[in-house]
């Protein structure tokens, strides 16, 4: 770690290396590369992570407009990315055959419309617009000149980021109590919590090398493999919704093959997930 990096010249690092990922699959993305979607959706989700992990230096009225604009931006990126899943569920040699009786042409349509969506967003003006308010913002923003006029000593980096990890560690831990009885939206919000706690741990070992990846490597496990879990659970369930089928004759009349198992598998590896993580101890 360079030894005067504090947590303000961390945030911009972090922050900045979001917008770059973004300006570089944009191209991409536009000629529908599904990875390249993927890729700006993550690099959002850490963005807006780092924003979370650092509000009390960060947060100001620039970045609640931001924040609605990047909303915006979500509101095409998230459709293309889910029809994008559910297409390569129904090309897997398993669900080959049932997608086809059950679900005909509809992921086709479904896809190439949800990409026409986002192709128009992302070579928008308002796009341009937002990619460089955002840099210009993460540069020198509000926040930084609030920053700067401080009068209190800033808190070290690493300090700093100890209490937040664990802080976050415990609200994951707080909101995956009842993990095997949680519906769909307490799962949603515990997936995006695990996603974030995962993504900073790794901007933290990476693109702020604040510890090496041997010291959080008893958290950081633990988090991707709940991530991970409850991401394939929620896209599993997608690829089975009746609204996919609602062009047949029994809309949602059965699942894909295997799927109870495949639910409870899935079930089982992010509770295991939990439980390793809430035994891990603090970071």
């Amino acid at each position: 770690m360079k030894p005067l990096l504090d947590c303000a010249t961390a945030f911009q690092n972090i922050a900045l290396d979001c917008v770059a990922k973004v300006r570089l699959h944009h191209s991409s993305a536009c000629t529908g590369d599904t990875e390249a979607v993927h890729q700006i959706r993550v690099a959002i989700t850490r963005l807006r992570a780092a924003v979370a992990f650092f509000a009390s230096i960060a947060v100001d009225e620039e970045w609640r407009r931001l924040k609605k604009e990047l909303a915006w931006l979500n509101a095409s990126l998230g459709p293309a990315r889910d029809s994008d899943v559910v297409a390569e569920y129904a090309g897997r040699k398993r669900y080959r055959a049932w997608a086809q009786r059950t679900i005909g042409q509809t992921i086709d349509v479904h896809q190439a419309r949800d990409h026409r969506r986002m192709v128009r967003c992302l070579r928008s003006l308002r796009f341009h617009d937002l990619v460089e308010a955002m840099s210009a913002w993460i540069a020198g923003g509000p926040w930084l000149r609030r920053w700067e006029r401080r009068r209190k000593p800033a808190k070290p980096l690493k300090a700093y980021s100890e209490r937040e990890l664990n802080r976050w560690r415990r609200r994951l831990i707080r909101g995956g109590r009842r993990l095997k009885t949680l519906g769909g939206s307490d799962r949603h919000r515990l997936r995006i919590r695990a996603k974030r706690f995962r993504y900073m741990l790794e901007a933290l070992t990476g693109i702020v090398p604040v510890f090496q990846p041997g010291d959080i490597s008893h958290v950081h496990g633990p988090a991707k493999r709940l991530q991970r879990a409850l991401g394939d659970l929620r896209d599993l369930k997608r690829f089975a919704s009746p609204a996919l089928s609602a062009e047949t004759d029994h809309p949602g009349k059965h699942r894909p093959p295997g799927y109870r198992r495949e639910r409870q598998k899935l079930r089982n590896a992010a509770i295991s997930a939990y439980r390793s993580l809430k035994e891990a101890g603090a970071c």
